[in-house]
């Protein structure tokens, strides 16, 4: 028989529209009464519930995160009572007896067992940065998806400067694109003074790029597509600055975060803090993280035999941010006990999933740095790389473990 942990608890089915509670008292024969009831979610019903929820001396509370419904009863029930976030799949009711009344009463049984991996919540003001700097990265995405756009709308043209400059939107082609815009009918203008002093000697190139004819509707689409592109740039600039207030009592931590390889820029600290927090307690430990992060293999085995090795779907924000960081640093010889294990791993498994590698190991110090209060200390890593000396294997050890590194043994 299961243990019941929470005597008092409540289950809390959560949709658009409505809510459906269920109160699991359990007394001290073990047996269990239910007594459940459907709220609206309006804020006064909300209230009403956190009044439902006191009156009958229930502050444990677990509701599944059902997209971001769950969002307006966390704000109303987090003063009053200990809310345990549950993801879907852990609390799925069984297929064919689903209905809201039943489904509450499943969270509730199941809570009370103790049976529900709660999900990691962070504190209030780190939500909130969170949450703007995750509109960022999709500020940032649709500045990239608008210079996609200009660059299609040249190639429609027949202006081929992508072919000859590096960066489309770098001074001296912007300069050129605007010259066009404003003046479609020149054909063969002067375009050597828009150019900067370093794309000089590619002149006689740019000369055959602009052999094109942009049409009076691209010329319109891109200047729309311009416009836009700086009203982000504004937005982008605007959000910034009032991620950087908010993310004033981080200071110390996110100078930390910045010693670690790889993070050298403000914001992408910022982004590791708003996704993970300051507090390293809530992990037991770094490799409890590094699962949430969704960089460690998922363990999927049966009968004796692994069937996928495949990393998991979290952390759709913070692990393209990890290997971004992890790629630029495997590229500078700054760290060889990073850039080292980059290399030892890719003989073996490939770029990929070397870069995933690297990504746990700075995630890893990122984990203890927060946790200790400590710099980044490349020696540590390098003891790891160390082989005890006391070590002994045959010859048979020692060639296969050389062709496991990607090495051909000849025998002489």
């Amino acid at each position: 028989m299961l243990k019941i942990i929470y005597p008092i608890c409540c289950g809390i089915d959560v949709h658009k529209r409505f809510l459906v509670a269920c109160i699991a008292t359990t007394n001290n024969q073990g047996v269990t009464t239910y007594k459940s009831s459907r709220f609206s979610t309006y804020t006064n019903d909300l209230r009403r519930i956190s009044a439902w929820l006191t009156s009958n001396s229930c502050t444990q509370v677990c509701m599944e995160s059902t997209g971001k419904y769950w969002i307006p009863v966390y704000n109303i029930l987090e003063p009053t009572c200990k809310i345990t976030l549950a993801h879907p799949k852990y609390v799925k009711a069984i297929r064919g007896k689903k209905t809201d009344k039943k489904d509450a009463k499943w969270i509730a049984d199941l809570f009370k067992h103790d049976l529900v991996a709660g999900s990691f919540m962070p504190s209030l003001l780190i939500r909130q940065l969170r949450d703007l700097m995750r509109y960022r990265f999709k500020l940032t995405n649709f500045k990239s998806s608008e210079k996609n756009r200009i660059q299609n709308c040249l190639t429609v043209s027949n202006i081929q400067l992508a072919n000859v400059v590096s960066d489309t939107f770098g001074k001296s082609s912007m300069n050129i694109i605007d010259y066009l815009l404003e003046n479609p009918d020149d054909k063969d203008f002067d375009f050597i003074p828009l150019l900067h002093g370093s794309m000089m000697h590619k002149a006689d190139n740019i000369r055959l790029a602009l052999d094109g004819i942009i049409t009076p509707e691209q010329r319109q689409k891109m200047n729309i597509i311009l416009k836009h592109y700086d009203e982000l740039e504004k937005c982008k600039s605007n959000l910034e600055s009032l991620i950087l207030s908010l993310a004033e009592p981080f200071a110390k931590e996110l100078s930390l975060v910045l010693t670690v390889p790889g993070i050298k820029n403000l914001f992408s600290a910022i982004g590791i803090i708003s996704e993970i927090g300051v507090d390293m307690s809530v992990f037991p430990t770094a490799k409890h993280l590094c699962s949430w992060a969704g960089v460690t293999p998922q363990n999927d085995e049966s009968a004796g035999k692994k069937h996928s090795v495949r990393i998991s779907r979290a952390g759709v924000y913070i692990k393209p941010l990890l290997v971004q960081c992890a790629n630029a640093v495997v590229k500078s010889d700054k760290h060889p006990e990073i850039k080292g294990r980059y290399l030892s791993i890719k003989k073996r498994r490939g770029h990929k999933r070397a870069i995933i590698a690297v990504a746990r190991m700075l995630l890893t110090a990122i984990y203890h740095i927060l946790k200790n209060g400590e710099p980044y200390n490349p020696v540590l890593y390098k003891r790891v790389e160390v082989m005890p000396r006391t070590r002994r294997i045959t010859v048979e050890q020692a060639v296969i473990l050389a062709q496991r590194h990607g090495y051909s043994v000849i025998t002489v």
